[in-house]
C-alpha cells in the first residue's frame, strides 16, 4: 500500500497544529516519523486513520484519493495504529481484550473460544511472547501490555501499520522480538510508519525519516544519507552538543540504606544510595526493579530486611510513610499512578505540597498559585494556563508535571522509574540537565530505565537486578553494555 500525505492542514480552535505537511509511505518500507512532543506527528496520523478531520489537503492511498470516516473503517481497510497510550480493559482477559469487538462465533453465534485462543497463541508464539491468555491485563507490565497490543494488530491482517512508541515499556530482548517481525511484516509488504524518540532504533530498522517541528515537515532522507546529530538538528532547530550532559555530584554521605530487604517479588536486596548520586537500575522487564521501587516507597510488604535513612534505622510502610521521610517516586505509569488527568495542572503540582501553604484546613491560593507557576516555569512546562486539565498536555510535559510535583514537596531522595519514556529528544535533555541540578543539592537518585545507553551514560553507578535479586553493581569503566546485559541474563 501506498500512502501519499500532501499540503495537511488542521487547526483546533486558535491553535495551528499542522502547516502544509506532506508524507509518503512507500509499500514495504519502515517510515521514520520524528519530532518533539507536540510536533504535529500523532495529530498527522490520526488524521490518515479518520480520528480527526483535516482542514485541507489531499490523502491518496495506491493514487486514489481517500477519507476514512473513522479509525474502524480504516482498520477495515488495511490501516491500524497502535498508540502509544495503550486501549485496553484492565479487569477483562487477555484473550478477552485480544478480540474485543472481533469476537470468533460458532453455530448459533456461540463464542468460538477453541478457534479464539489457537489463533491468539499462534500470534503470540510468533512474537515469542509467553503471556497466559487467562492472565488479566491489569496483572501484566506496561511492557507486556504493549505486546498485547503488537499482537491484536498483527490479528488483523493490516497492510499498513502506525507503531507510535512501540518499544517505550520494552525490554531489549523484547526489542529483538519485535524487530524480527517488522522485518517479516515488511519482507511481505506490509508499510510502517515508526514513531519513536530513541534514535538508535531509527538506524537500525527504518528505511526513511521524516522530521516534524512546530507543525511543518522538516525534511524527509534516506536513512543512510542522515545522522543522529542532523536529525535532532532538524527537531530542535538547533545544535545539541553533548546530548548526556556529565556530572559527578556523588559524595560519601549516605542518605538512604537497604539491608537485605525481600518481599514476595524480591529477595535480599541491598545497597547504599549517596547524596548528590544518580544509581541506575538496569535488568530485563519482570527482573524486580520496579518492585525494589515499590518495596522503598511503602507500595509493597516487606517481608525481612531493614531501611536505614541517613544512618537511621526506619519502617517505611505507605507511600505517606515515605513520603514524611523526605522520598518520591515518579511511577513508571504516570497516567494511572502519576497523575489525576481530569486535575488540572495546579491541582497536580500542588497536589503533595499542600501542607505548605494550608493553615487551620484552608489553603492560601495565592501562595499556591505563586508556587506552581515558579515551578511550570523551572520545569518549561508548556501549558497555556495552570488551570487546564493535565490530559491536554503532551507526554514530555506530564512527565515534567510529575517532576514538579516531586520536587516542589522537598524531596531528598527521589525515585524515577522509566524517567523519559515516550518523552521526545530535547524534553530528555531537559530532564538529565534537571536531575543533574538535583544532585547539585544533595538530592539522591534511584532510576529505574529499559534505556541502556541512557543508563550507562546518566549513572554514577549500575544495579543489575536478576530474578529478584541484585546480580551486581558496577562502576567506572563497567559500565558498559556488555557487563550489564551478561549480569542481567544471570551470567557473571
Amino acid at each position: 500500500m501506498n500512502i501519499e500525505m500532501t499540503h495537511i492542514e488542521k487547526s483546533f480552535g486558535s491553535n495551528e497544529v499542522l502547516k502544509d505537511v506532506s508524507f509518503e509511505l512507500k509499500e514495504g518500507e519502515v517510515h521514520a516519523l520524528m519530532g518533539e512532543n507536540g510536533a504535529g506527528k500523532s495529530t498527522l496520523m490520526n488524521i490518515l486513520t479518520g480520528l480527526h478531520k483535516k482542514d485541507s489537503g489531499l490523502i491518496k492511498i495506491n493514487g486514489s484519493e481517500i477519507i476514512y470516516d473513522n479509525p474502524k473503517e480504516a482498520e477495515n481497510n488495511g490501516v491500524s495504529f497502535i498508540h502509544q497510550e495503550m486501549i485496553t480493559w484492565p479487569e477483562m482477559k487477555v484473550i478477552d481484550n485480544m478480540f474485543m469487538g472481533k469476537e470468533l462465533t460458532s453455530k448459533f453465534s456461540w463464542l468460538n473460544m477453541a478457534k479464539m485462543k489457537k489463533k491468539a497463541s499462534n500470534i503470540l508464539s510468533e512474537l515469542e511472547v509467553n503471556i497466559p491468555l487467562n492472565k488479566t491485563m491489569k496483572a501484566l507490565s506496561v511492557g507486556e501490555q504493549q505486546l498485547i497490543e503488537i499482537a491484536k494488530t498483527l490479528m488483523n491482517n493490516a497492510e499498513v501499520i502506525i507503531m507510535d512508541e512501540p518499544t517505550a515499556a520494552l525490554t531489549d530482548s523484547e526489542i529483538k522480538v519485535l524487530f524480527r517481525i517488522i522485518r517479516k511484516l515488511k519482507t511481505s509488504g506490509v508499510s510502517i510508519v515508526y514513531i519513536s524518540h530513541r534514535m538508535e532504533e531509527i538506524f537500525e530498522i527504518c528505511d526513511r525519516v521524516t522530521v516534524m517541528r512546530d507543525g511543518l515537515s522538516i525534511e524527509t532522507n534516506l536513512i543512510e544519507n542522515t545522522s543522529e546529530k542532523e536529525i535532532v538538528k532538524q527537531m530542535v532547530g538547533r545544535d545539541i552538543d553533548d546530548f548526556y550532559p556529565s556530572q559527578d555530584n556523588r559524595t560519601d554521605d549516605v542518605l538512604l540504606e537497604l539491608d537485605n530487604i525481600s518481599t514476595d517479588k524480591i529477595k535480599d536486596i541491598s545497597f547504599k544510595l549517596h547524596s548528590g548520586e544518580i544509581l541506575g537500575f538496569s535488568g530485563l522487564m519482570g527482573a524486580g526493579r520496579t518492585e525494589i521501587a515499590r518495596a522503598i516507597f511503602g507500595m509493597d510488604t516487606v517481608q525481612d530486611g531493614n531501611f536505614y535513612l541517613e544512618g537511621k534505622k526506619v519502617n517505611l510502610t505507605s507511600p505517606t510513610n515515605a513520603k514524611s521521610y523526605g522520598i518520591g517516586f515518579l511511577t513508571e505509569n504516570r497516567k494511572e499512578e502519576g497523575l489525576i488527568l481530569d486535575f488540572s495542572v495546579k491541582d497536580n503540582i500542588a497536589l503533595t505540597s499542600l501542607g505548605e501553604f494550608s493553615k487551620y484546613g484552608w489553603i492560601n491560593t495565592r501562595e499556591e498559585e505563586d508556587f506552581v507557576d515558579l515551578l511550570i516555569k523551572r520545569l518549561t512546562v508548556k501549558t497555556e494556563s495552570r488551570y487546564l486539565p493535565v490530559k491536554s498536555l503532551s507526554g514530555g510535559n506530564q512527565q515534567k508535571v510529575v517532576f514538579a510535583k516531586w520536587i516542589g514537596s522537598g524531596t531528598r531522595i527521589l525515585i524515577l522509574d522509566e524517567p523519559t519514556r515516550g518523552v521526545d529528544v530535547g524534553a530528555k535533555r531537559e530532564i538529565y540537565n534537571l536531575m543533574n541540578e538535583l544532585t547539585e543539592r544533595g538530592v539522591g537518585i534511584i532510576m529505574i530505565s529499559s534505556d541502556l545507553p541512557e543508563v550507562i551514560n546518566i549513572s554514577n553507578r549500575v544495579c543489575v537486578v536478576h530474578e529478584g535479586r541484585i546480580a551486581g553493581i558496577v562502576e567506572g569503566t563497567d559500565i558498559n553494555e556488555e557487563k550489564i546485559m551478561t549480569l542481567a541474563t544471570g551470567g557473571k
